[in-house]
C-alpha cells in the first residue's frame, strides 16, 4: 500500500463517536482514538486528509439525532486531501493529486432512481461520516467515482465547506425555484447559507436572512444581503422563495407566511425537529410549494464547483486544530458562526 513518494503508517489518530449524546453534556460523545489506517478496496483510493469541514450533520451524527449506522464511526464529510495509495482498478486520480470527498459516498447505480438521474434518492446509498468513517481522521478512503477535483483557486481550508455546505446549498437553491431578480429568504446563516447567499447575490437576487445570531446577522449584511433579522421575524418584503437551513420545525410556518403566492420553501437539512400544525389558509394556500432536499447528485457537485470557481465564491472559515474537533462542534451548535468551521488535519 506504500508509495515511493509517501510512507503510510499502520495506525492513525481519529475521532470516534463513542456513545451519541449532547456535545456539550457531561459525558463527551466524541473521543480521539487510534485506528488502523484503512486499506483502499477495489475502485477506491486512500487519501491523507489535509482539512475537514465541520458540518451540522456531523453534530446530528454525534448527538444521536440520526440513527447509528456504524458503531464508533468517525464523522466528517467535507474532506480535502491528497491521494497516497490506489486500490485495484483505479485510474481516475494520480498519486499526490488533491481531491475532495463529500457526504454522498456511493449509490448502487442500477435502481430506478440511479438510472433516472436521481441517484441521491437511491435506497442503497451510503454516506461518508455516517455509514463509513469520515474525515475527522488522518486518512480516509473513497470510491474514486464519488470524489471531486478541487479548483486550483481554492486553498485546502476554503475548499472544505464547498464539499457539503456548498453543494447542498446549491441543490437547495435550485429546488427553491428562485425567479430571476427575485427575493430569496435564508433561514439560518451558517456554513451552507453564507455560500448560497453569495451564489444568489452574484446573480442579482435580493437576499433576506433570518437567524438568531447577532454576529451572523452582521456577517449577512456585510456580504450584501438586503436585510438580516431574528429567526422568527416576519420578512420585510414578500419573498419569492426561501431555503430553511436551520433544523428547527417551528420556523416553517413563519417562513411560509412570508412567501408570496406561488412561492417555494426548500427544506435543506437531513434532520429537522417536528413541524407544528399549520393553518391551510394562512400558510399553504395560494399554491405555495414545500419541498425537501435529500443529499445531492454528483452532477450537482460538479456543477457547483464549476460555478463557485467562476463566481469567485469565498467561503469564510474559522480554523481549528485537529485536536479540537469537539470544540468546533460546540461552536457549530451555538449557531452564531461567521461562515464555517474547518479542522486542519495536516499540512500540504
Amino acid at each position: 500500500m506504500a508509495t515511493e513518494s509517501e510512507e503510510i503508517p499502520e495506525t492513525m489518530r481519529a475521532w470516534a463517536v463513542t456513545t451519541p449524546g449532547p456535545i456539550d453534556g457531561q459525558r463527551a460523545p466524541l473521543k480521539l482514538v487510534e485506528k488502523p489506517v484503512p486499506t483502499p478496496q477495489r475502485g477506491e483510493v486512500l487519501v491523507r486528509v489535509l482539512t475537514c469541514g465541520v458540518c451540522h450533520t456531523d453534530l446530528h451524527v454525534t448527538e444521536g439525532d440520526l440513527p447509528v449506522h456504524k458503531e464508533h464511526v468517525t464523522p466528517g464529510h467535507e474532506i480535502v486531501g491528497k491521494v497516497v495509495a490506489q486500490g485495484p482498478d483505479t485510474q481516475r486520480f494520480n498519486l499526490g493529486e488533491r481531491i475532495g470527498i463529500p457526504w454522498f459516498r456511493h449509490a448502487c447505480g442500477v435502481c430506478k432512481f440511479c438510472r433516472s438521474g436521481h441517484e441521491n434518492l437511491c435506497p442503497h446509498s451510503v454516506y461518508t461520516g455516517w455509514d463509513h468513517d469520515g474525515g475527522y481522521a488522518e486518512y480516509v478512503t473513497v470510491p474514486e467515482g464519488f470524489a471531486y477535483r478541487i479548483p486550483e483557486r481554492f486553498d485546502s481550508l476554503t475548499a472544505a465547506p464547498l464539499l457539503c455546505a456548498g453543494i447542498i446549498g446549491y441543490r437547495a437553491f435550485e429546488r427553491a425555484n428562485v425567479p430571476a431578480g427575485g427575493r430569496l429568504g435564508l433561514y439560518g446563516f451558517g456554513g451552507s447559507a453564507h455560500i448560497t447567499a453569495q451564489i444568489a447575490l452574484a446573480q442579482g437576487i435580493e437576499v433576506h436572512v433570518f437567524t438568531r445570531g447577532k454576529d451572523a446577522q452582521a456577517f449577512a449584511r456585510q456580504l450584501g444581503c438586503a436585510s438580516a433579522q431574528g429567526a422568527y421575524d416576519p420578512a420585510p418584503v414578500p419573498l419569492d422563495s426561501s431555503i430553511m437551513f436551520a433544523p428547527v420545525g417551528d420556523m416553517v410556518p413563519p417562513a411560509l407566511e412570508s412567501l408570496t403566492p406561488g412561492g417555494t420553501l426548500a427544506l435543506a437539512g437531513i434532520h429537522m425537529s417536528d413541524v407544528p400544525a399549520m393553518n391551510y389558509q394562512d400558510d399553504l394556500f395560494h399554491e405555495k410549494v414545500v419541498t425537501s432536499v435529500e443529499s445531492n447528485t454528483r452532477r450537482d457537485g460538479e456543477e457547483f464547483l464549476t460555478l463557485a470557481d467562476r463566481l469567485h465564491i469565498e467561503p469564510a472559515v474559522t480554523e481549528y486544530p485537529f485536536e479540537q474537533a469537539d470544540q468546533a462542534l460546540r461552536h457549530v451548535k451555538g449557531g452564531n458562526i461567521k461562515g464555517a468551521c474547518v479542522l486542519r488535519i495536516s499540512q500540504d
